[in-house]
């Protein structure tokens, strides 16, 4: 591939965010800081999900600089967000006008984008992720001029956002103390792994090591906080409809107010971000030089409060349990209820979300359990899965569910109290009974269309809602509740005694139980539940 164009910057983007929904959580955990700024890998994986979204329908090169920057800036979640939306912007200012984007190109738009991503932090602190974009914009201006093809181009490029990566710690000694690299620099490494791989084909290997914590900092002493992060007690955001003149004055103003403070945009419109502990002054302040909205406000004391205890105490049977489980769900709902009905550890994750060997490793070797059931309700996450045996000591046996429903329905085929002589023979044991629970489930999914396709003869146009039952996709829908309705005609028959919907995240109850309202059910029994899982409004079980 000799250059870039814009189908290609899409798809760019598109595995960018891929790998970011895969890491996000081992990113999240390199926050060494006592107070985090949200969390540095979920904070991107949104504001990337923001301009994947921006991106659909875009064509031209024109098309999709405007959505990469109205995207990113418009869809920007906390700190790291706010910078990655200006770096992105940076790099479109130089992009935009051009069908295609060599070498050449490339290198001035990563500069660019550095030289943004500067001028929006009011205080830059060298060893992170303001350090990895400017050192990688020097390596593109140092390899545009040596007639590498594009694929070695972006090779150097990322090659030298490796090795900065990893001197972070060198720069900023809460990193060394803590074992760990800058968060939001790993986040823009997967950028340019995302370039190489759209340029190159084929996967790149991350630096595991790095993306990994390698130490656990509970609290740092009061000698080596700094005031922004570890005093300030409230993260306050907010968009804001002004002029420079007016954003300046409030730059100006803020810095009496608090700190980490970015303030990204144009155009009249702006993203707007500090660490403060006066809330009331700091939204003041943009009401006296223009229109404030959307504004979020999050207790920064709190969040810290809510990952101390995120791992939940397990009961005595389960917590003493010889085979433990280990599920793969996405949305706190789904998690709730495995964790219910005694699974150890949750890994975070689903389509678009898959997680890493790594990740579903070290669930595998911090649950209790002398031997481990996995369930990945995934079939892509199913391979994945079954890796983790080879690198740990634990008996690991893999139940191959490839849904959330049928993964609940093997829970049920669980009995924590079961032990067996052999660890590993009580694993298998388990499994096979586990299996068993969930053949007597049909899983119905509900989802939205992301391109054109036709399938099994059926036309599918991007932006239509896919009713899919055990993996078939058996017809489609204007709305969710249209797609629901298809899938619950195919799945409740004579035999059905019971049917359970699980709620996306965002979706509407009322417009859901109206939608199996319309339905005559008969004794079927029904229940809603909030699952809060993404990308699919509905998922559903029928036994």
């Amino acid at each position: 591939m000799a250059d870039l164009r814009s189908e290609d910057l899409k798809r760019v983007i598109g595995r960018f965010y891929e790998r970011l929904s895969e890491y996000r959580h081992a990113i999240d955990e390199l926050n060494v800081y006592p107070v985090p700024d949200g969390d540095t890998g979920t904070n991107m994986a949104l504001t990337a999900g923001s301009v994947v979204e921006a991106l659909d329908g875009a064509r031209t090169m024109g098309e999709v600089s405007d959505a990469l920057a109205r995207g990113s800036l418009m869809g920007a979640r906390g700190n790291s967000g706010v910078i990655l939306s200006q770096i992105l912007r940076g790099m479109t200012e130089v992009i935009d006008g051009r069908e295609r984007v060599d070498a050449a190109v490339a290198a001035e738009a990563l500069r660019r984008g550095a030289d943004s991503a500067y001028r929006a932090v009011m205080r830059p602190v060298e060893g992170t992720i303001l350090t990895v974009v400017r050192e990688a914009a020097e390596a593109a201006e140092g390899a545009a001029g040596t007639g590498d093809d594009l694929a070695a181009f972006w090779r150097r490029v990322y090659e030298r956002a490796v090795e900065t990566l990893r001197r972070t710690p060198d720069m900023l000694p809460v990193l060394a103390q803590a074992g760990v690299v800058d968060a939001g620099g790993a986040g823009f490494l997967l950028l340019l792994a995302a370039f190489c791989e759209v340029v190159g084909g084929g996967e790149v290997d991350l630096p595991e090591q790095l993306l990994r914590a390698h130490a656990r900092l509970e609290r740092l002493d009061e000698s080596s906080q700094h005031h922004d992060v570890s005093e300030l007690r409230y993260e306050v955001m907010f968009f804001l409809d002004g002029d420079d003149d007016g954003v300046e004055r409030l730059r100006r103003r803020w810095l009496e107010l608090g700190d980490s403070i970015v303030v990204v945009g144009g155009d009249g419109t702006y993203n707007c971000h500090i660490h403060t502990d006066h809330i009331g002054p700091a939204i003041e302040a943009a009401v006296e030089v223009g229109r404030p909205y959307d504004i979020r406000v999050t207790d920064l004391h709190d969040e810290v409060e809510a990952r101390e205890h995120e791992r939940p105490e397990l009961a005595p049977e389960v917590g003493d349990a010889q085979v433990g489980v280990v599920a793969v769900a996405a949305g706190e709902g789904l998690a709730r209820i495995f964790r219910s009905l005694g699974a150890q550890a949750v890994v975070a994750g689903g389509q678009s979300m898959n997680p890493s060997t790594l990740d579903l490793l070290d669930a595998v070797e911090h649950v209790p359990a002398e031997a481990v059931v996995v369930l990945p309700n995934n079939k892509n996450i199913v391979p994945v899965a079954r890796q983790v045996a080879d690198l740990t000591s634990k008996p690991v046996v893999v139940v191959a569910t490839r849904s959330v429903p049928e993964g609940l329905a093997a829970m049920f085929g669980y009995d924590p109290t079961f032990t067996g002589v052999d660890p590993a023979e009580a694993a298998e044991e388990t499994a096979a009974a586990m299996r068993e629970a969930a053949a007597d489930v049909h899983c119905g999914e509900v989802t939205r269309a992301v391109r054109d396709a036709t399938v099994e003869g059926l036309s599918i146009s991007a932006g239509n809602y896919l009713a899919m039952v055990d993996g078939s996709i058996v017809g489609t829908g204007g709305t969710a509740e249209d797609a629901l309705a298809v899938v619950v005609d195919r799945m409740v028959g004579p035999s059905t005694e019971r049917l359970t919907l699980y709620l996306g995240a965002g979706t509407d109850r009322a417009a859901a139980e109206a939608a199996l309202g319309s339905f005559d059910l008969g004794d079927v029994d029904v229940e809603v539940v909030d699952g809060g899982q993404p990308l699919y409004p509905y998922l559903v079980a029928a036994e």
